[in-house]
C-alpha cells in the first residue's frame, strides 16, 4: 500500500470511529473503566458505612482497632492495546477480515480514550512480541497507531498470547486497563492471564469468523492455515466432517469462556459478520452495572 493509499485509508477509520467514540462510545467508556485506577490516599479510623474490602489489617492488627485505606481516583489511566497480529488475522469469509475488525476496534478505543485524557499504547505480538508503542496522548499519536494496524508486517505468523502477555506484564507497571484482541488460537496461557489480571485490569475481545466454527457444504474443498502455511484437503460435503468440525469449535470456545470467567477477565466476542457496536456496547453496560 502506497503513501496516499494508506493515508486515505487512516483519514477513512478515524472519520468513523471518531463519529462513533464522540456521539456513543465516549459516555459508556467513562462510566465503565474510570475510577478503576485509583491511587492509595491514606489511612484512617474506620467508619460506619465504610466498605469492609477497603479495611487495612496490616494498620488494624497494630491498633486493634478498624483502620480503613482511602483512595483517591486517578484523572488519567492508560490503556493498553494487545493485538494479534499472526497469519490468522488475515482470514476473513464474511463482510471483512479479523485484520480490518481489529483495526477499526482499536481505533473507537484510542480515540474514547484520548477523549477522556488517558494516555494509550500497543503491543503487536505474534508468537514472540513484534512491536511495542509506550503509551502517550493525542490525535497525532493515535493515528500513528492506526497506520500501524492497517500497514504492520509481522516477522512471524504464529499465536503465543502467554509470551505477549508476559512482556506486558513486565513492561508496564502502574496498573492499566488493557484490552487483548485476538482470536486465542494458541497454546495455553492461563498463568500469564491470571498474572497479568491481578496487576491490571484486562478485558479480552475475541475476534472470530463464522466459517471458523461451521464449515458450508462445499465439497471437497483445500483449506490454508495461515499461521503455518499447511494445506489439507477437507470434504465438507460430509456431514460427519462438518458436524466433527462443529463440535470441535463449540468445545474450543467453550474452554477459552471457562478460561476467561476463571480468571476474573471481562470478556466478549465480534465476529467478522457484524458490527462491533453491540458487542462493546454490551461489554460496557455489564461493566458500569457492576459498579
Amino acid at each position: 500500500m502506497d503513501t496516499k493509499d494508506l493515508l486515505k485509508k487512516v483519514r477513512k477509520i478515524e472519520i468513523k470511529t471518531r463519529g462513533l467514540s464522540n456521539q456513543i462510545f465516549s459516555g459508556e467508556y467513562q462510566s465503565a473503566f474510570k475510577g478503576r485506577g485509583m491511587a492509595f490516599s491514606e489511612v484512617r479510623e474506620y467508619q460506619m458505612g465504610d466498605e469492609i474490602r477497603t479495611i487495612d489489617w496490616n494498620v488494624t492488627a497494630r491498633f486493634n482497632h478498624p483502620y480503613v485505606k482511602v483512595f483517591d481516583e486517578e484523572r488519567e489511566m492508560t490503556v493498553m492495546l494487545l493485538v494479534d497480529v499472526s497469519g490468522s488475522k488475515n482470514f476473513g469469509t464474511q463482510t471483512q477480515q479479523k485484520q480490518e475488525l481489529a483495526t477499526e476496534v482499536c481505533a473507537v478505543l484510542a480515540f474514547s480514550a484520548i477523549q477522556n485524557n488517558d494516555k494509550v499504547g500497543v503491543l503487536f505480538f505474534s508468537d514472540k512480541v513484534e512491536k511495542f508503542i509506550p503509551p502517550k496522548k493525542g490525535r497525532s499519536h493515535i493515528l500513528m497507531i492506526i497506520r500501524e494496524l492497517i500497514d504492520f508486517k509481522p516477522q512471524n505468523r504464529g499465536t503465543n498470547v502467554a509470551e505477549a502477555l508476559r512482556y506486558f506484564t513486565s513492561a508496564i507497571n502502574k496498573r492499566c486497563t488493557s484490552f487483548l484482541i485476538s482470536d486465542f488460537m494458541s497454546n495455553s496461557f492461563e498463568n500469564e492471564l491470571k498474572i497479568a489480571n491481578r496487576k491490571h485490569d484486562l478485558i479480552a475481545l475475541r475476534l472470530y469468523d463464522l466459517h471458523e466454527e461451521e464449515f458450508p457444504n462445499l465439497g471437497l474443498i483445500p483449506v490454508r492455515d495461515e499461521e503455518t502455511g499447511e494445506y489439507e484437503w477437507v470434504n465438507t460435503g460430509d456431514k460427519r466432517v462438518r458436524h466433527a468440525y462443529k463440535v470441535a469449535a463449540l468445545e474450543r470456545n467453550g474452554r477459552l469462556e471457562d478460561l476467561f470467567k476463571r480468571s476474573g477477565v471481562d470478556f466478549t466476542k465480534i465476529g467478522t459478520h457484524q458490527s462491533y457496536i453491540k458487542p462493546l456496547m454490551t461489554l460496557f453496560k455489564k461493566r458500569e452495572a457492576r459498579r
